[in-house]
């Protein structure tokens, strides 16, 4: 259990970081406290303006990601794919449904389980995901740019750190 501060936070953090919500100044209070809303500020951030800038590639929810695990694991699974994401298999396969369709991802019966599939790239999957990327590399760079590469590369072990450490919860 976390003890609370005289100031509502956690006692001796507050202190330590800013209190406010940007520019604005418009006060935090307990919301301060909260590495998640913290987290869910910023990701709104991103994917507000990586929606704007692909918003004519008809782009589902959770697609690059399934896109770039595939070209990341060749031969996946859709039930990895699935855990690996967060996403319910249902949804999973929808999404790769349409990956399919879109001729970005092929399924191939694994040779072990005719049951399941593997999941591999094609070409016009490659393409449309080094460019996806490539675009929310700008966006993302645009805040990024300003952290020392101390800094972002401390960010990035607390950020696997965190989820490593939510995967013990499950």
């Amino acid at each position: 259990m976390v003890k609370q501060g005289e100031n509502g936070g956690q006692d001796g953090v507050t202190d330590k970081r800013s209190d406010t919500a940007g520019r604005d100044r418009l006060r935090l209070g307990r919301l301060g406290d909260l590495v998640g809303f913290r987290l869910r500020r910023i990701q709104t951030h991103f994917g507000r303006d990586f929606s704007a800038a692909t918003a004519g590639e008809g782009l589902r929810s959770g697609m690059m990601s399934t896109l770039a695990l595939i070209v990341a694991n060749p031969g996946i699974s859709q039930s990895e794919v699935a855990k690996a994401t967060l996403l319910d298999k249902s949804a999973a396969v929808l999404i790769v449904n349409e990956l399919e369709r879109r001729g970005f991802a092929k399924r191939v019966p694994a040779q072990h389980d005719r049951r399941r599939h593997s999941l591999y790239v094609t070409a016009e999957g490659e393409t449309f995901l080094t460019s996806l990327l490539d675009t929310l590399s700008v966006i993302e760079n645009r805040v990024l740019s300003h952290l020392s590469s101390e800094e972002l590369l401390a960010l990035h072990r607390l950020l696997d750190r965190l989820y490593e450490i939510s995967l013990d919860f499950e």
